[in-house]
């Protein structure tokens, strides 16, 4: 074989180890990297299962007998009705940001006004707001129609807080829908609500189940208004979290149980809408 031949076999098979050694090492990389960021959730989980004297003891300890000692003190201490609260104010204030969002993103979308521009600024506006600039008149305002300690004022709260995100995000998933599918329901004389319902609708599921889970992430944990505008009756899993921590010390094994049930909705719900997040994202909610 002459040297011809064999220097560009030898060129390309370095090309091809540099590559490998290259694609290995951004590999190895990103590993590296999620596993700092997954370090804290690990060592949460961890000091759940631990006692209390182990937690707190220096240097940490990494082998320990698991316990379930303080998932029962958590249980003990009333978590379920703060759990139930949670869930109400969740699910229900979720169902209500769908139901408004959807027709106002399909205005704003398919069959947009002169004025969308400036419509779409005022959703996005409100949440430029901070919000301890408004607890006070909120808070005065719940008083004076005595709606303080309601779950169903969290529930106005939360829908109000959601919306301009889920108007935003429905939007774009019906921007990507193709207007040939519409043109084509249209001569096929499909109104408005078949149109929504058969055509629409099935098409930005994923979409739809986007928005959804991140607005159950926003609402459940939700924090200031809870603890603002709630004391016994309707208080949430952030507000009891925070309960948690008593000035006599030796909580942090019994917060982090805490923490990891309140968790678990939220991780089951992502896992359970895993698949129609990540087409619902790829459709364009992150543009």
């Amino acid at each position: 074989m002459s040297p011809r031949s064999t220097a560009p076999s030898a060129e390309r098979k370095s090309r091809e180890a540099r590559r490998r050694l290259s694609g290995s090492a951004i590999t190895t990389g990103t590993w590296v990297l999620a596993f700092i960021f997954f370090a804290p959730v690990i060592w949460l989980v961890m000091t759940a299962f631990k006692q209390e004297s182990v937690a707190a003891s220096n240097p940490p300890v990494f082998f320990f007998v698991p316990t379930f000692d303080q998932f029962a003190t958590v249980l003990d201490n009333g978590a379920g009705s703060y759990f139930l609260n949670s869930l109400i104010a969740t699910g229900v204030s979720t169902i209500f940001v769908i139901l408004l969002a959807v027709p106002a993103s399909y205005a704003l979308s398919i069959r947009p006004v002169k004025k969308t521009q400036d419509v779409l600024f005022f959703f996005i506006s409100t949440k430029m707001l901070p919000v301890v600039a408004v607890i006070m008149p909120i808070y005065v305002i719940a008083g004076q129609i005595k709606a303080l300690d309601n779950i169903w004022t969290l529930v106005v709260l939360y829908t109000a807080m959601n919306l301009p995100i889920a108007v935003w995000m429905m939007r774009s998933f019906f921007q990507e829908v193709p207007t040939e599918v519409l043109e084509a329901a249209a001569m096929d004389g499909a109104g408005l609500i078949k149109t929504l319902r058969t055509i629409l609708m099935p098409m930005v599921t994923p979409g739809l189940a986007a928005t959804a889970l991140i607005c159950v992430i926003f609402a459940w944990n939700e924090f200031f208004f809870a603890l603002n505008l709630t004391a016994a009756n309707a208080s949430t899993v952030p507000v009891f979290l925070v309960s948690q921590m008593t000035s006599e010390g030796l909580f942090l094994a019994k917060l982090s149980a805490a923490s990891v049930l309140a968790s678990l909705p939220v991780v089951i719900a992502g896992w359970v809408a895993q698949k129609q997040l990540v087409r619902g994202l790829s459709m364009g909610a992150v543009k």
